[in-house]
């Protein structure tokens, strides 16, 4: 864990090798195993910031124990670095929301994380 979601309305020419790139990256800046991490990568031709069709996103992270005001904030200098190098969009035309929903309400092998590394 975690998962990240990334919609936006810049067409990749190879999104396979984006969504690779961002795994590796998106583990490093989480400081998670590649193992554990999900990304998936939506074009929107339709997603529009303040009425307009310019490249925006929107990225949605879920991770365990690793969510927090400070480390959000630190995530998020990197986070939009990355999006403004590879998609070529200005940090005031996205939005990052991150969400921990707790080790008891994230399901994984046929149980949750509660019962996979105990409760938090």
């Amino acid at each position: 864990m975690p998962s990240l979601e990334l919609k936006t309305n810049v067409k990749l020419d190879d999104p396979k090798a984006f969504v690779v790139e961002f795994s590796k990256f998106s583990a490093e800046v989480l400081g998670k195993p590649i193992a554990y991490i999900c990304v998936s990568y939506t074009y929107n031709e339709y997603l529009a910031w303040e009425g307009t069709f310019e490249p925006a996103f929107l990225l949605n992270i879920v991770s365990l124990d690793n969510i927090s005001p400070k480390l959000n904030e630190e995530y998020s200098e990197k986070l939009f670095a990355f999006v403004k190098e590879k998609l070529n969009i200005d940090h005031n035309r996205g939005y990052i929301n991150f969400s921990d929903p707790g080790r008891d309400h994230l399901g994984h092998r046929s149980t949750t994380f509660g019962s996979i590394f105990g409760r938090k």
